[in-house]
């Protein structure tokens, strides 16, 4: 695309996805945008945009990602700069939304965390938000802005594609809240879907995991929205294979990878880890041949490219 189309376009990002924020200017054919995002000596977050934005349509690319709360204060402070320097337009892209796990109140006196969050982007001036996979579908009601919900489902299934990955193949739910997007997901391959169901029979008494759908001598693959620890995803691949199945992969958008996660996936049944670039991955998994990294830089720069000229955003996960 030549640079002029996007006169008026100013991609700027965070210290969380700086590398995937560059990788969404070279698809777009644009420069990323001049900004200082460090710390002062006491740790306060200090940004200073390095260019003219009066009149520009911005767009402020940051995860949440660890140390969510330093990257959480970068793009909030960055919305701020950006209004404050009479931007005509601001989207935060969130390629990972943190605290997006506390949706609910499922005890006494806990918070809505993802609301709240919702909340401090907003005040801060967003006129758009930009999200890739939610933990929830249904945080897109927190917020009182528009907001662009992409599917990373069809990264995923091209890449499956053009590897040669979908033969004899069965697309797996780790749990019973991941059916609903591992049917759509199975639907684009023509895949049979089956379901990893858990159930801790008594008190005190060890996890069972029920494999609802065939699954023997099958291609497995298990589909989530994010790494975190990897317990479930790790107990799922070992009962796929108990169940008879031949091979176990696994797609999963956001790599966190935290605690023991790296530790459970060397040393479990699964051959490949298929992760998108939403938050960088850790040198030691970076060197680990299983897992495999998708970039969602022409996702994202496809559908910034549609925000921008007022285009729909939808048709990007039209199926063919």
């Amino acid at each position: 695309m030549a640079l002029g189309y996007f006169s008026d376009l100013k991609i700027f990002s965070g210290n969380a996805s700086r590398a995937l924020a560059e990788r969404i200017c070279a698809h777009l054919g644009v420069e990323p945008g001049r900004a200082t995002v460090g710390k002062f000596s006491d740790g306060e977050i200090r940004v200073q945009i390095g260019e003219h934005i009066r009149g520009r349509d911005v767009f402020l690319v940051n995860s949440t990602s660890p140390p969510v709360n330093d990257h959480l204060m970068e793009l909030l402070i960055l919305v701020d700069a950006a209004r404050r320097a009479s931007a005509e337009r601001v989207t935060a892209v969130l390629p990972y939304f943190g605290y997006a796990r506390q949706d609910r109140k499922d005890k006494a006196r806990v918070p809505i965390t993802a609301k709240l969050v919702a909340n401090l982007l907003t005040a801060a001036g967003v006129n758009r938000v930009l999200t890739v996979d939610l933990h929830c579908g249904q945080i897109q009601g927190f917020f009182d802005i528009p907001l662009d919900h992409l599917a990373a489902d069809v990264v995923f299934v091209n890449a499956l594609k053009e590897n040669g990955l979908k033969e004899n193949l069965a697309v797996i739910a780790p749990d019973m809240g991941s059916v609903g997007r591992a049917r759509e997901f199975a639907s684009r391959l023509g895949a049979p879907l089956a379901i990893v169901d858990k159930r801790r029979p008594k008190e005190n008494v060890s996890e069972v995991m029920n494999v609802i759908g065939d699954v023997e001598g099958k291609n497995t693959l298990l589909l989530d929205d994010m790494i975190d620890t990897a317990g479930t995803l790790v107990k799922a691949a070992k009962a796929l294979k108990e169940h008879g199945a031949a091979s176990v992969r696994a797609c999963a958008t956001h790599p966190v990878c935290s605690g023991p996660a790296l530790e459970n996936l060397n040393n479990s049944v699964l051959e490949t880890i298929m992760v998108c670039d939403s938050i960088p991955l850790k040198p030691e998994a970076a060197a680990n041949p299983k897992f495999k990294v998708l970039s969602l830089a022409p996702l994202i720069g496809e559908a910034i490219c549609r925000i921008h000229k007022d285009e729909s955003v939808s048709s990007l996960f039209a199926k063919e």
